[in-house]
Formats: structure tokens, C-alpha cells, sequence
């Protein structure tokens, strides 16, 4: 029903658009764009914690993201999206449809693309479009939980000339999901450079992640991140490595005491090389720190190895084996994953 209720939304909005600019059916078709992308795997997880085994451990099927988008072209400067995001909730035992993307762009420029509303933030996406395979795993930043792809707010971006491009947002802090209202907005910015195949990019992020609202409880930090990447990326290859360094980055930190801190960094190094026109070898290796001034013992270590084939225009498979291993003085929790993942696109 949430989903039926987002669609139809969706699609009135985009009609009353339609009906006040005098636009006749048959331009608002041409004019408009349907897309779809879905991630979903069939694997089987062997959790345990201190050896003894435990949820999420099994056999099963998951679709982990299913996003439908609505693109509009009113006329050379602007333009219109809305992407409805479909997950599974183990909280409540049920499905969730949230609006991933709901903007209004204009284009002044090459150099000045203005969106207002919800839609990707500067860095995250920007390092899935290097890395190449989301669908798989999210990027260092988002799997450590101190990133996210989009979030409403005004953001504006643009190619400064052949080889430099930025991406800058003044965003509610809380995600795409939560688009409460706060008492001021963070701020997440990338610069990024291209050199013939190399990529170079450095980003940051400050703000109150969307806790700081009137009547609500103190926030006497103030979360930020600084981020780095290097890659090339080749005809049939690439490389690249990802670190960030964060600061009292989570809703709890926030909120905690002035003399109470905490930091995490960490770093990924990924690549990919393609075999033949349809089957690639890729991999990646990362190291976190989640908490290294509260729990400096703890630490983070994954890698994925696999290989994907596309079977055809838009849809792509994955035979994958995944290892995470966290550990803290006396503990141990380990999660091994092997199966396919797919991702649908269209």
C-alpha cells in the first residue's frame, strides 16, 4: 500500500505539472523516462559470535534494494526525478518503500546544476560509480555506517573544466529516509579531479546528522568526516583505495557529553579486471576502527573476492564468498557469505 501510495503520488504531481504548463499527453510521454535497478542475492551466512553460531545464519533469498525512478524534461534547464526505494525491515518483519530521490533540477551550466530536495549526496555515490560493484557491497564509507548516498536539502554540482568537477549539499543530516526539519543543516562537499584514467578526490562532511531540533535534547558535538580516494580506471581494469577519518559520527555522539568523543578511520583497496566481454575477476579488502578513542581494541576486517558475468544489457551476476571479522579484547564475531548477487537494470 506505501508503495501504491508513493507511485500514485508521484505520478499526480507530475500530471498537475503537466496540465498547468499545457503540455499535451503525447510531449509529457516523449519527454519522460521510466528506470528500474534491483540488487538480490541467493547465499548462504554463517554467523557466529565468540564461535557460537547465530542470526542472520542460513540458507535464503534477498532483495536488498529495488529502486524505481520517474525522470521529466520540462524544457533545456529544467527537470524533474522521483525514486521510490524498496527494502526488507527485520524490525518490523515487513517490506518498506521509502522516496530515495524527489527533486527539482535546474541547469544553468556545465559547471551549475542546482537540485532541490532529496538526491545523492557528493561522496558516496561518486565512489560506487568508481568502484563499480554496489550491488555486491556498499562502499567503505556507507558499510561502516558513517556515509550516506542522498538526503533532502539543496545541492548543487558541476564540471569546472576537462579534468575538475565538485559536488556540494546543505542537507537535513538524518538521510533520505527522515526528512524531519532541524535547527541547522550539515554540510557535505567533494573535489574531484580526472587525469586520462586516473581519478583523485577528496571530500568532507560536518553537521549535527539531523539532531539538533528545537525542544529536543543538546547536541554538544558536531560529527565530521573527511574522505579520500585514488583510482584508475582502465578499459579492462581498475584500482583504487578509499580512507576517511571520522569524528563523534552517530546520532549517540551527538548527544553525548562535550568531554565525551570518539573517532574511527579506515581504508578499502578494491579492483576489478575483465577477462573476456563478459566475465570479470573483482575483489576488495577493507580495515575500520570504529571506535578508537571508546574502544580502541575493537576492528573491522572484510573482503570479498568474485567473479560476474553479464549475461546481457542490464543484468549482471556474481558468484561471490565474503568473510567480515570484528574484533574486541575477548571477543569475536564472524560472518561468511558465499552465493550470486544480480543487479537488474532498465
Amino acid at each position: 500500500m506505501k508503495k501504491s501510495l508513493v507511485i500514485g503520488t508521484a505520478a499526480a504531481a507530475f500530471a498537475m505539472v503537466a496540465i498547468v504548463s499545457g503540455a499535451s499527453a503525447q510531449s509529457w510521454t516523449d519527454s519522460t523516462t521510466v528506470s528500474g535497478r534491483m540488487y538480490a542475492d541467493f547465499s548462504n551466512i554463517d554467523n557466529k559470535v565468540d564461535g557460537v553460531e547465530a542470526a542472520p545464519s542460513g540458507t535464503g533469498f534477498d532483495i536488498k534494494r529495488l529502486y524505481i525512478g520517474v525522470d521529466h524534461k520540462f524544457n533545456e534547464m529544467f527537470s524533474a526525478n522521483v525514486t521510490t526505494d524498496f527494502q526488507y525491515s527485520s524490525t518490523i518483519s515487513s517490506t518498506e518503500v521509502y522516496l530515495k530521490k524527489a527533486y527539482l533540477q535546474a541547469k544553468f551550466s556545465d559547471a551549475l546544476v542546482v537540485r532541490v530536495g532529496a538526491t545523492d549526496l557528493p561522496w558516496v555515490p561518486y565512489v560506487e560509480d568508481i568502484y563499480g560493484y554496489r550491488y555486491v557491497e556498499n562502499t567503505l564509507a556507507d558499510r561502516a555506517k558513517v556515509a550516506t548516498s542522498a538526503d533532502w536539502g539543496l545541492h548543487a554540482a558541476g564540471k569546472l573544466n576537462r579534468n575538475f568537477s565538485y559536488a556540494v549539499a546543505a542537507v537535513n543530516g538524518n538521510g533520505y529516509k527522515n526528512p524531519s526539519r532541524t535547527k541547522g543543516m550539515d554540510f557535505e562537499g567533494r573535489l574531484s579531479a580526472k587525469f586520462d584514467q586516473w581519478n583523485f578526490a577528496v571530500g568532507g562532511y560536518t553537521g549535527k546528522l539531523g539532531q539538533e531540533v528545537a525542544g529536543g535534547v543538546a547536541t554538544p558535538n558536531t560529527a565530521t568526516r573527511v574522505d579520500a580516494l585514488a583510482a584508475y580506471v582502465g578499459d579492462r581494469g581498475r584500482i583504487g583505495v578509499e580512507y576517511f577519518s571520522a569524528n563523534d559520527y552517530s546520532a549517540t555522539l551527538v548527544k553525548s557529553p562535550a568531554n565525551v568523543d570518539d573517532k574511527a578511520d579506515g581504508y578499502s583497496v578494491f579492483g576489478s579486471y575483465r577477462l573476456t566481454p563478459t566475465y570479470t575477476l573483482f575483489g576488495k579488502a577493507e580495515e575500520v576502527k570504529p571506535s578508537k578513542t571508546l574502544t580502541p581494541s575493537k576492528k573491522d576486517q572484510y573482503y570479498n573476492a568474485g567473479v560476474s558475468f553479464a549475461a546481457f544489457k542490464g543484468v549482471s551476476f556474481a558468484a561471490v564468498i565474503k568473510h567480515d571479522e570484528v574484533t574486541s579484547i575477548g571477543h569475536k564475531t564472524t560472518n561468511n557469505e558465499v552465493g550470486i548477487w544480480t543487479e537488474v537494470r532498465y
